[in-house]
């Protein structure tokens, strides 16, 4: 019983060894990845600062809208792609129950990444222009479909929730809310502009991004992470929202929910603490080696996260719903 454990955990450990040197290699290389779904769903390119870049669409029952409805991006991680992005999150089915637009955007390099600031991979490296990137593209869907642009969302996790805060800093007349999950805000700063809702979920267990800050014993990129409190206070002052939050708690006890409200219009900022969780998508499916166990099935962050979405779109409008399709 004993030798069957150290063997599986040494192989464990061999996995990740064999992971991260691929990894470091990989994130050299000058590719990007074209994107693959399983389903049907369209997958839009475009160029953007000289290189080629792509998007999947999934609209909800697969038909175009035909009054504005909200936009949810979804942010792979490190190493994940849009098609992973998909399978982990269950947004697809989210939008098609809720009806609006989930788009998934993809990353750079062979094992895809995101510049979120200081991680990660090819991306960072490269100094690759990934909010230029979002940019265009929020600018091509809205041209193509009704989008309503009070209600664009972003989500991801780990280095696509990092990038979520940084549209959140940059892009914050485009972009009314997001929701990073297991990700860390290492920007110092963000740039003058309208608040943006932030709700965080992150896992006192994490060991690619800690809780507390530092570098995560897992982490394929060596960088120093800020504590999951720094992103809270930062979001807290920015929004103007009380600095003392209502507290709830899960059946269990094990999730902790602060909430931080009265925020400039009508913002808020939110954390979802697992106590004892992982680096993972709570109440999903997680891939192993990227990720770490354990995972709650207690919350479904999908739900958490779209409940948020739909109580925070952008106040005062700041642009005007219309069909702007040619």
């Amino acid at each position: 019983m004993i030798s069957s454990l150290v063997r599986a955990g040494l192989q464990n450990r061999i996995l990740f060894v064999v992971v991260f040197i691929a990894w470091a290699n990989l994130s050299m290389v000058s590719d990007s990845r074209p994107v693959r779904l399983a389903s049907k769903d369209p997958v839009v390119s475009l160029e953007v600062d000289g290189r080629a870049r792509s998007y999947a669409v999934h609209l909800p029952s697969g038909r175009p809208p035909s009054s504005p409805v909200p936009l949810v991006l979804v942010l792979h991680g490190g190493g994940g792609t849009a098609a992973s992005a998909v399978w982990m999150t269950g947004f697809n089915e989210k939008a098609d129950k809720h009806g609006f637009i989930a788009v998934y955007p993809q990353g750079t390099g062979v094992f895809p990444t995101w510049n979120s600031g200081n991680c990660c991979g090819y991306a960072l490296r490269n100094k690759v222009d990934d909010v230029a990137f979002i940019r265009a593209m929020l600018d091509k869907l809205e041209h193509t479909y009704r989008i309503d642009r009070r209600r664009v969302f972003a989500t991801g996790i780990s280095n696509g929730g990092m990038m979520a805060f940084r549209l959140a800093c940059e892009l914050p007349d485009r972009i009314a809310a997001i929701a990073p999950v297991a990700a860390a805000f290492n920007l110092d700063s963000c740039a003058d502009g309208e608040p943006v809702s932030v709700l965080m979920i992150n896992g006192t267990a994490d060991q690619h991004v800690p809780y507390g800050g530092g570098t995560g014993k897992k982490s394929l990129h060596p960088r120093m992470d800020k504590p999951v409190s720094y992103a809270i206070s930062y979001w807290v002052e920015r929004n103007g929202c009380s600095s003392e939050p209502l507290t709830s708690m899960s059946a269990s006890g094990k999730i902790v929910i602060d909430r931080y409200r009265g925020g400039r219009d009508g913002t808020e900022v939110v954390l979802y603490t697992i106590n004892g969780g992982g680096h993972a998508w709570p109440g999903r499916r997680n891939p192993r080696v990227l990720a770490d166990e354990p995972n709650t099935r207690e919350i479904s962050a999908t739900d958490v996260i779209w409940d948020f979405f739909q109580a925070h779109p952008k106040r005062p409008v700041t642009f005007t719903p219309q069909d702007n399709r040619s």
